[in-house]
């Protein structure tokens, strides 16, 4: 029998809303809005391909994080039906998504006593934080309660490891990511930076390469270097679904390895590392 209890997250974990649905999990969703038109979107409002059309055009996209309001009608609404709430936040190294959250699961608490709102702060993103849902999924599916699923994922995190490559500097540039030099020079040399997410959830060069196979081809090397036996292996891409294939093909190839998951990347993240972010997600000994 299945645990009674809702498992939540929110929109930067990169899931399309059909597979959140059949996995039985609530999502809610991050905003954005592009400078040139102030008119505010929600996350998976607009198709990829408009959105990444729109960037490519050289239009800039800004993002929000959920705001309290937002949870204390979400939180609510499933409180009232006697539901308790495990949520999986977007890393609190990257937004403030997590921290609204859990101020506002405190306050729940308190108007609803007896209840449980317990936030677990995935220190994750994109189809990482996605990878991390997946998790929750099997566990709650496997008949762990609440607090035994939170318990194991907090165990977890730190092993869900990150490991991403842009097409264009400039959007890593206009996030603070890279300094300007840094980002004109790559760009003539056809350099192409290796990034991942740390243990403290935030964004970090790692290496650079020359030319975009070279960078999917590494994406696979830190794979081999470092994944679990038993690993699920998840493949994000921002309107680039050519090079995931790729890299999937050099997983299985090379690597004996089979994706479980290709999925795109959402506005949200897609506004910060820009159309053509690809990245690889999975368990391993270490981040």
């Amino acid at each position: 029998m299945t645990p009674d209890y809702i498992l939540m997250t929110d929109s930067a974990c990169d899931l399309l809303p059909e597979k959140l649905a059949a996995w039985n999990v609530v999502a809610v969703r991050l905003a954005y809005m592009f400078q040139e038109t102030g008119k505010e979107y929600m996350d998976n409002d607009q198709a990829p391909a408009e959105f990444y059309r729109m960037m490519r055009d050289g239009k800039v996209a800004k993002t929000s994080s959920v705001n309290e309001a937002t949870y204390v009608e979400v939180f609510r609404s499933l409180l009232e039906q006697g539901r308790d709430i495990l949520y999986l936040a977007f890393s609190s190294g990257l937004s403030v998504t997590a921290d609204n959250a859990r101020k506002v699961a405190g306050e729940m608490e308190k108007q609803y006593p007896g209840r449980t709102v317990r936030v677990v702060d995935s220190l994750c993103a994109s189809a990482g934080e996605g990878l991390f849902v997946y998790l929750a999924v099997q566990n709650r599916d496997r008949g762990m309660s609440l607090e035994e699923n939170a318990a194991a994922l907090e165990k977890e995190k730190l092993h869900v490891c990150h490991w991403f490559t842009v097409e264009d500097l400039k959007y890593l540039k206009r996030g603070g990511r890279i300094s300007a030099a840094t980002a004109l020079l790559g760009t003539a040399l056809n350099v192409k930076p290796v990034l991942h997410v740390d243990n403290e959830g935030h964004l970090i060069k790692m290496s650079q390469v020359h030319g975009r196979k070279k960078s999917i081809r590494t994406l696979a090397e830190k794979l081999g270097e470092t994944i679990a036996d038993d690993s699920p292996i998840f493949i994000s891409h921002a309107d680039c679904i050519q090079d995931a294939e790729l890299l999937r093909s050099i997983l299985k190839e090379e690597y004996g390895r089979e994706v479980t998951l290709i999925t795109g990347i959402g506005s949200v993240i897609g506004a910060h590392s820009g159309p053509g972010t690809l990245a690889l997600f999975f368990l391993g000994k270490e981040r």
